[in-house]
């Protein structure tokens, strides 16, 4: 039997994570004062700041903001593979406005392979054990007071990546149900994220979970919008067994999944809502949004043998 492979496409704020809601307020007004709006607030506040600072200092965000890509190596074709060990990247001569020039796209390009590298060896490789624990004591803060949104959200991904070896279907689950996310599958995971590309690569890392989204799996619809990344997402993974399935808070999501003929899953961050939210979501729920769009193998069984 040829393995399926399921692709599931996740939004990235107000999915994955919280923050422009923490900011606003917006989060803690839902709970209808059960919640203190201005300490979400501080705490979003925090991590933009944090964000913002690491970009910039860190992964060159100050020099290529007005340069965003889809995603990290759209012009790797222009990057001669140079030495870059002893690079003067303050001083090369990039323009980020010059968009047509094959020079500036070289220098851009650099700057994504160095964005690339610091993102697969991860935070420990850049700063300290004393910001490291900054950090993390900014996650359990934030995890905390958001009911374990982040670590559900992340517990759920890495059940998608490791297909259902943590997970126990219960006793009523449909065959159909088991077999789009059964053990046989291979689950890809992919970020589509309205956000810009570097920021949004940065909160992968600040928010861990950079070790379940390999850098060429996280994309920005910032400047092209979320069809066209889906499309190239569908171009790059297409093939005869693959289900895709997109998990998000927007209409443009949703629009783009309808448009795609994919299952689509809505997430409302409310603490009443008749859609998903974290905690709740998890594998088999996303089984049950994949078989009613592709079916399951019984069907392409039944239809064979007619």
């Amino acid at each position: 039997m040829d393995q399926k492979t399921n692709v599931f496409i996740w939004d990235m704020d107000e999915t994955l994570i919280l923050l422009k809601s923490l900011i606003t307020g917006s989060y803690a007004k839902a709970f209808n004062g059960s919640k203190d709006v201005q300490k979400g607030i501080e705490i979003g506040k925090t991590w933009e700041n944090q964000i913002l600072r690491i970009c910039d200092e860190y992964f060159f965000y100050e020099q290529i903001e007005g340069c965003n890509k889809p995603y990290i190596d759209a012009i790797r074709e222009y990057d001669d593979g140079l030495d870059l060990t002893d690079y003067d990247f303050a001083n090369d001569g990039f323009v980020g406005t010059a968009f047509d020039d094959d020079s500036n796209k070289k220098k851009l390009a650099y700057r994504h392979r160095i964005i690339a590298q610091k993102y697969k060896k991860g935070l420990r490789s850049v700063f300290g054990e004393k910001m490291i624990k900054s950090w993390d004591n900014l996650y359990g803060v934030t995890d905390e007071y958001t009911d374990k949104w982040l670590s559900s959200a992340r517990a759920c991904v890495a059940q998608c990546a490791s297909g259902n070896k943590d997970f126990t279907p219960s006793v009523d689950s449909t065959d159909a149900i088991l077999d789009s996310t059964s053990s046989s599958a291979q689950n890809i995971n992919v970020i589509v994220t309205s956000g810009s590309l570097i920021p949004s690569l940065v909160k992968c890392l600040l928010f861990r979970l950079d070790d379940l989204f390999p850098y060429e799996n996280v994309y920005s619809s910032w400047e092209v919008g979320k069809y066209q990344c889906f499309s190239l997402i569908k171009e790059r993974f297409n093939g005869p067994n693959v289900q895709f399935c997109a998990i998000g808070d927007g209409w443009e999501e949703c629009e783009a999944s309808e448009n795609m003929q994919w299952p689509f899953v809505q997430i409302d961050p409310g603490p009443v809502t008749t859609s998903q939210r974290f905690p709740g979501l998890n594998l088999e729920t996303l089984g049950h949004y994949i078989s009613v769009i592709y079916g399951d193998d019984d069907d392409d069984d039944d239809d064979d043998d007619e």
